[in-house]
């Protein structure tokens, strides 16, 4: 006899099935028929955050750090909507997450009901995917088919809306068969015929580079692609979202490309004959803002799972739809066959290990004194972290310091926002990165500015007993916003400046935290290490220059390969 369920418990259920472990959200009235039945729930963690924009960046870390799916979920109306700004930055950096949304009963819908929100309307541009559940007996398909949209092909955030009365009614109805979807089949399997194309330019090339983005590291195929990469000789640089998809100490590592990318990655990009780009979508971050300009002369290579990112933004010569790890595997068996034409690798793979290094020596930190820089800071804290630890950022100069002066070793071991700059990601994606890795250290690199927006997460980080160390790069301003005012605009600082409020020392420890300011250079590790071993969540105000900035940049119009700022490097 088919067993009778209601909403909530078919929902629990699923999510079970589902493997899933940890749930971050925020109860409201529309909420309690599902926050009650979790209320003696065992196997799930329900994590409290403050704000429903936390749980939605803490389930993106989460599914960032793990690989698996993060899990959020808010009530109606404003509840919803708080979530949107987390879900459209899953989205566009291509995180799996799975948003549970209440919503009004379904015969109150459309009345303007207390606490009402199209969430449906407002989701649907900005999701993967969204469904509003009308009939409890679709529960059980729907949160299945979520769950498979959001883990596969391109991966992304998915909404399920659940009307309260859906979640108090009782069904016979629970799915077991395979989820599909009329129109929906993702097609991870390259062509073998365009692979077999692809192989034999890669082997006749003289000055090969990769282009990897998150694709890859979403993929698992970073070993695949450090194969590729040794086998051919070739440079691999990444995009913000491929950082760590090879180690950043191994000699054919030249660094993140792009607008505030590495010099020595931006000029290989426009120096070799072969381009291939896996896993990425050459956003206007990576490429810079004069698209004829990038690798003019190369022939480029584009793979990647959504086929709409091919010949969007740059024309290609080869493009390729196709899951990372499969591409690349295959691509080395193909590329195996052609030995006997494959080019000696030897001289451009030394090339590319001298431009390592000439970046390397370029980069190298000099203390002024005992003052704070932010590149001394990140390179004390790459020496105090172990190398498994993981490091997730806010946006702003603090992500592109820690994009060049944090040496990644690994994939998902640095966490940031992409796509949509979403300042106050950072910590809440650092609290779910610890919850998903909690034998790891996890540490947030932050701006003032940015953390600010969230500081009120320091309270789930306590209750919840998720000891994250937050290291916030203070120096009293928006300052990505300011360095554009002062290097476009005339230094006039049109509210960027935030001054010393609050006490960040003391915010931490209202709420319980720990909390330390730093000044001096001498006093960065025991600093970090005070932190760590507090055994709580804690909160490191280091004090920088107010005008610090974060060069080279390609400036507005410019070429990825012309930046400003690069008057420190000896090599360029």
């Amino acid at each position: 006899m088919i067993e009778e369920l209601k909403g909530t418990e078919i929902i629990i259920k699923c999510l079970k099935e589902e493997n899933v472990k940890n749930i971050f959200g925020f109860p409201g009235g529309q909420l309690i028929p599902l926050y009650d039945r979790l209320y003696d729930e065992t196997d799930i963690r329900s994590i409290l955050v403050r704000h429903e924009q936390g749980a939605a960046h803490a389930a993106d870390g989460y599914a960032r750090a793990s690989g698996d799916p993060g899990v959020c979920m808010a009530t109606s109306g404003p509840g919803a909507t708080n979530l949107v700004t987390g879900l459209l930055n899953a989205t566009m950096d291509s995180i799996p997450v799975v948003a549970f949304t209440a919503q009004v009963p379904t015969k109150a819908i459309g009345t303007d009901a207390f606490q009402e929100a199209d969430t449906f309307g407002i989701t649907m541009p900005i999701t993967k995917h969204n469904f509003l559940v009308k009939s409890t007996d679709m529960l059980s398909w729907t949160i299945k088919g979520a769950f498979k949209i959001a883990n596969t092909g391109r991966k992304g955030a998915v909404v399920i809306d659940l009307p309260n009365d859906v979640q108090q009614k009782t069904s016979k109805e629970y799915y077991r068969g395979e989820i599909k979807f009329t129109g929906y089949n993702p097609n991870i399997v390259p062509n073998p015929l365009q692979l077999k194309r692809i192989a034999q330019k890669l082997v006749e090339a003289e000055r090969p580079l990769i282009l990897a983005g998150g694709g890859v590291i979403q993929a698992n195929a970073s070993d695949d692609l450090r194969t590729l990469a040794e086998y051919l000789g070739a440079g691999v640089a990444t995009t913000l979202m491929g950082k760590g998809v090879i180690p950043e100490n191994h000699p054919l590592s030249l660094g993140m490309v792009g607008m505030h990318g590495r010099l020595c990655a931006n000029k290989m990009i426009n120096n070799c004959d072969v381009l291939l780009a896996i896993g990425c979508r050459f956003s206007d971050r990576a490429t810079g803002w004069s698209l004829e300009s990038f690798a003019p002369d190369a022939i480029k290579i584009h793979c990647d799972i959504d086929s709409s990112e091919l010949n969007k933004n740059i024309l290609v010569d080869f493009p390729l739809v196709g899951d990372a790890k499969l591409v690349i595997r295959d691509l080395i068996k193909f590329i195996k066959k052609y030995e006997d034409v494959k080019k000696d690798t030897n001289i451009w793979g030394k090339r590319v290990n001298q431009l390592h290094n000439m970046c390397e020596e370029c980069e190298v930190v000099k203390c002024k004194g005992d003052s704070l820089t932010p590149e001394v800071i990140i390179k004390e804290i790459n020496k105090f972290l172990d190398d498994n630890a993981i490091v997730t950022t806010e946006v702003g100069q603090n992500q592109m310091f820690a994009a060049h002066y944090y040496v990644t070793k690994k994939p998902r071991q640095f966490i940031s926002s992409g796509g949509l700059g979403t300042m106050g990601f950072g910590f809440p994606a650092a609290i779910g990165a610890k919850v998903a890795k909690p034998e790891k250290q996890v540490l947030d690199i932050a701006g003032d500015g940015s953390f600010i927006m969230v500081c009120q997460e320091l309270a789930t980080a306590m209750t919840e007993n998720i000891p994250v160390v937050v290291a916030i790069l203070n120096n009293s301003y928006l300052g990505m916003v300011r360095q554009w005012q002062e290097l476009f605009w005339d230094k006039r600082y049109s509210k960027t400046k935030l001054g010393t409020i609050p006490d960040f020392v003391k915010l931490a420890e209202s709420f319980g935290a720990y909390g330390e300011r730093v000044e001096k250079v001498s006093d960065i590790k025991n600093s970090l290490k005070n932190a760590f071993d507090s055994g709580v969540v804690s909160v490191l105000d280091f004090k920088i220059e107010s005008e610090t900035n974060i060069l080279p940049m390609v400036p507005p119009g410019g070429k990825i390969d012309e930046m400003i700022g690069v008057e420190r490097c000896r090599h360029k």
